[in-house]
């Protein structure tokens, strides 16, 4: 069963949708709770976040950056990084390839 357009939980105070997954590119919608944490991880896609609202603390390979609403971070292909929500907010994520890992075919 496909999970695309339904939200999802991920870590605490965090959830996620899934927009779009074709071709070689995927787009994603994240919400975070004020404090909740997107936990550090890393994988081998490119990534682009873009902030919808509120202001986003982003570490990658050890470097803080604060996202804030109409801001994009760019986060390179096997780079260790999460982020932290300042204030309630939200992000629009694109990656390519695309997330596997996270769409249910």
């Amino acid at each position: 069963m496909s999970n695309i357009g339904v939200w999802e939980p991920a870590e605490p105070g965090v959830r996620r949708k899934i927009l779009r997954a074709e071709g070689g590119m995927m787009m994603m919608e994240v919400h975070f709770e004020g404090g909740a944490e997107g936990y550090e991880h890393e994988h081998p896609h490119e990534q682009m976040s873009y902030c919808l609202r509120g202001a986003m603390e982003f570490k990658i390979d050890g470097v803080r950056t604060v996202v804030r609403q109409g801001e994009t971070i760019y986060i390179p292909s096997g780079a260790r990084h999460g982020a932290l929500a300042l204030e309630p907010s939200a992000l629009l994520d694109a990656f390519t390839p695309i997330r596997e890992d996270l769409v249910r075919r």
